[in-house]
């Protein structure tokens, strides 16, 4: 059944690719492009609904063997070709580190379930590091899953309330709003599952799935002379999300109802008798025409073209932007080339068109295993690849300024591919604050009754330091009383991370208050916590001094100074350079936030506790010391070296704990 088409829709789908395509590419004054993909599905669930509709109403059933045959003609093909491309080139490119990771993304991808995993991941889309080759295949996702389920409940629904349109109105309102309100309550209780799950996104879709059953029925409203005019709202309601909106925006949350209702606004101007006001021929004119209809096939194609050779050359040296720049606008011209020889032809084939539907979703039901077997199978092979150089080095001793080792030794600890699962046990046994929780109870350590109490209190960079404390109290020179919660500092700054963050931060000061422990060892990832402040100098000094000023009189509060952090994860870097480890190691200029480090030591009624020359020497801070990888990630510990500082820690925080004995 043909769809009538709309320019201004075609428009609006070059809108939203070039919101994304320029975010991407490192606009900067566009810092929330990423609701480019949300006008993209406003503008799929008025297009399918559209269809949908017209054959219910029409027919009052619904060909459903039919309705997803056309799918996916119109939308696999050239996704797998970019699928397959963008795997060779990985495999190609990318450290091999990587290649077990990206293979699981290209099978969840194949399976048509992408957004799943980075969710279970907890990947954030807006601010990731390392992102997958295929994370931009989310929405994918989510909107295959949508096609699948959307048809099956707008046939039930109509016959459920005896083929009533407003039955059938009234139910998909009552699924929008709730799906919205659930969208609310998971951007604050884990922004990832939000981000990428359909039940927390569907809502955007339904959106424009409801405003196409109202113009179905062309209310006479809908040529009522003012409409058209709602139109340039609609637009602003886009440019300002992209414009005003950023990566630390919560979103999606309430937030995203700006563009979605903007992009929902301009189809509604768009489709009355007259659109002579609105925006609807500016829309129109060709260059928008020509962009709206490459618009997939340059979603497709403009990220792998950025990020495999971002990638490549590691992300710990950013692309200059001229460059960037350039990859996004080579993404135009390819994404031509994928529509005119691979949409169109499938789209259009006549021979296709006539075989039965089964034919088409056997050979999607096909390509798809096929893809998923290849991958998955890629993905264990990868796994046995040796990433080590062969040779051992000695056991780490801990000294200051430290050279490093010059390879990836056999018998490093933990290896390049545990690294990032060298966590403290506090992430195991629920010790730490995941940022659903805002539970203040603190996890006691250390049998020994008569030493002193030691409270460690922060974010994940006070998790960190947990090993090594944990080894002082096991061996009963301490009682350790442990509280960390992700992305929640101690310091009490006014604009908390997320909801529950301040409500931790306060019952954990109120329980310290009350118990008095002998030492307050506060640590954070200072340089996150202030990112984009005017004077995070002078912001952190304050917020942590506020901390101090909360804490028992009696109790002696210990400022821990930041440890060494860069853009990117070491591991990949040395699984790039197995015999070169100097390579991946941390210019020293880069890796310590001095603006941070003066106003962490300048904190009154504090001492400052500062580990950095065990880290790093006069030039950079190498990645290996001995036999022993230092971080997990770009900015965190592996356990294994924070439990090496143990004697360290234990000679800094002694004096303050002979103090502390003798004013008892």
């Amino acid at each position: 059944m043909p769809t009538l088409f709309r320019g201004d829709i075609q428009g609006l789908r070059a809108l939203a690719v070039l919101l994304v395509l320029l975010y991407h590419s490192g606009v900067s004054v566009l810092s929330g492009g990423y609701v480019g993909v949300d006008v993209f599905f406003v503008i799929s669930g008025f297009l399918i609904t559209s269809h949908i509709w017209r054959e219910i109403d029409q027919t009052g059933r619904l060909r459903f063997a039919q309705f997803y045959a056309r799918r996916a003609r119109r939308i696999l093909p050239a996704s797998f070709a970019v699928l397959i491309l963008s795997v060779a080139a990985a495999l190609i490119w990318l450290p091999p580190l990587q290649h077990p990771a990206m293979l699981q993304a290209a099978a969840a991808t194949a399976a048509y379930v992408p957004n799943v995993l980075f969710a279970a991941q907890g990947t954030n889309y807006l601010a990731e590091t390392a992102p997958s080759v295929f994370q931009h295949y989310w929405s994918l996702g989510i909107e295959e899953q949508f096609y699948l389920i959307w048809p099956l409940l707008m046939l039930a629904a109509f016959v459920l309330t005896r083929r009533s349109y407003r039955g059938l109105l009234i139910t998909l309102v009552i699924l929008v709003i709730g799906s919205f309100a659930l969208s609310i309550i998971a951007t604050g209780v884990s922004q990832p599952i939000a981000f990428f799950m359909l039940p927390t996104r569907a809502w955007e879709l339904g959106v424009g799935g409801l405003l196409a059953l109202l113009v179905a029925r062309a209310p006479h409203w809908l040529s009522l002379p003012g409409v058209p005019l709602v139109g340039w709202l609609g637009l602003g309601m886009i440019a300002a999300s992209a414009l005003v909106f950023t990566s630390s925006t919560p979103f999606p949350g309430w937030q995203a109802a700006i563009p979605v209702l903007g992009t929902a606004l301009v189809i509604l101007a768009g489709s009355g008798r007259s659109t002579r006001l609105g925006p609807a021929r500016s829309l129109s004119v060709r260059p928008a025409l020509f962009l709206g209809a490459i618009s997939y096939s340059l979603y497709l194609v403009h990220w792998p073209l950025l990020v495999i050779p971002q990638e490549a050359i590691g992300l710990s040296a950013p692309l200059p932007s001229w460059l960037t720049l350039s990859l996004g606008a080579l993404a135009i011209p390819l994404a031509w080339l994928s529509w005119r020889f691979i949409e169109e032809p499938f789209r259009k084939s006549g021979r296709a068109a006539k075989r039965p539907a089964r034919h088409s979703l056997l050979t999607a039901l096909g390509a798809s295993a096929g893809v998923v077997v290849l991958a998955l199978g890629g993905a264990v092979a990868a796994q046995g690849q040796p990433l080590t150089s062969g040779s051992v080095a000695p056991a780490a001793e801990v000294t200051t300024q430290p050279d490093g080792t010059d390879h990836v030794p056999a018998n490093m600890r933990p290896t390049l591919r545990s690294a990032e699962h060298d966590n403290p046990v506090v992430y195991e046994n629920g010790c730490h604050r995941e940022s659903g929780s805002s539970d203040p109870a603190g996890c006691m350590v250390g049998d020994n009754g008569d030493a002193p109490l030691v409270a460690l209190f922060g974010d994940s960079h006070a998790a960190q330091w947990y090993p090594a404390l944990a080894r002082l109290a096991e061996s009963g020179t301490i009682r350790l009383d442990s509280n960390s919660k992700s992305r929640c500092a101690s310091a009490s700054l006014p604009e908390p991370a997320y909801a529950s963050c301040s409500t931790w931060r306060q019952g954990v000061i109120d329980r310290l208050a009350d118990t008095a422990p002998d030492i307050v060892i506060l640590a954070n990832y200072a340089s996150a916590q202030v990112a984009g402040s005017p004077d995070p100098g002078t912001e952190w000094r304050d917020a942590l001094a506020t901390t101090v000023g909360k804490l028992h009189e009696s109790s002696h509060v210990v400022v821990m100074a930041d440890s060494p952090h860069g853009r990117a994860t070491p591991a990949i870097c040395l699984s790039a350079h197995l015999d070169n480890a100097s390579a991946c190691a941390l210019p020293r200029s880069d890796a310590l936030d001095e603006a941070t480090r003066a106003a962490e030591a300048s904190v009154p009624e504090t001492t400052y506790v500062d580990l950095t020359e065990y880290f790093c020497n006069e030039d950079v801070c190498p990645t290996v010391i001995g036999d022993t990888l230092v971080y997990r990630d770009a900015h965190h510990l592996t356990a294994t070296f924070s439990a090496s500082l143990s004697a360290v820690l234990e000679e800094a925080i002694e004096p303050i704990l002979e103090r502390s004995a003798l004013a008892e």
